[in-house]
């Protein structure tokens, strides 16, 4: 298999680093406030975002880096500025992928991107609204959903 050229390596850590941010604040989150949705739902569809690009990683035989993300993140005062906040985390997160498709990327790399922007604008971005970042009240059961297709 070819080497990845420095694009598509600068892509693949790029849209890790990002995942394993988003995962890092989520689980945060439910470390502070307890099992919530739609934190707990999203936390585990990061994981499942964070394979599909470790899985590219393994692929094309680059070393996976580690998640420095841990005791690093932002801390909110309630689940509401959380919501708040992951809205617009969610928003800036398909604008970084929309960047990353400037780039000429692999097939297969390129359809791993789009189904974790598909997924962050199209499931996680409305559930953080609905529970209280934009998108109306926070009710019990918000942003259960069902699983992303990475």
């Amino acid at each position: 298999m070819d080497k990845l050229t420095a694009a598509e390596l600068n892509a693949l850590h790029e849209a890790l680093e990002d995942e394993y941010q988003a995962w890092s604040i989520y689980d945060q989150v439910i470390a502070d406030f307890g099992e919530v949705r739609p934190f707990i739902n999203i936390r585990e569809a990061e994981a499942r975002h964070i394979e599909a690009l470790r899985t590219l990683y393994i692929r094309y035989g680059v070393p996976i880096p580690e998640n420095n993300w841990p005791g690093k993140v932002e801390r909110y005062t309630s689940v509401q500025a959380a919501c708040e906040a992951s809205v617009a985390a969610e928003v800036a997160n398909g604008e970084l992928y929309d960047q990353l498709f400037k780039t000429e990327l692999r097939p297969d790399i390129l359809r791993v991107l789009r189904n974790l922007q598909q997924a962050s604008l199209e499931r996680h971005l409305p559930a953080f609204q609905r529970c209280g970042g934009g998108g109306g009240g926070r009710s019990q059961g918000m942003g259960q959903r069902g699983g992303d297709r990475c």
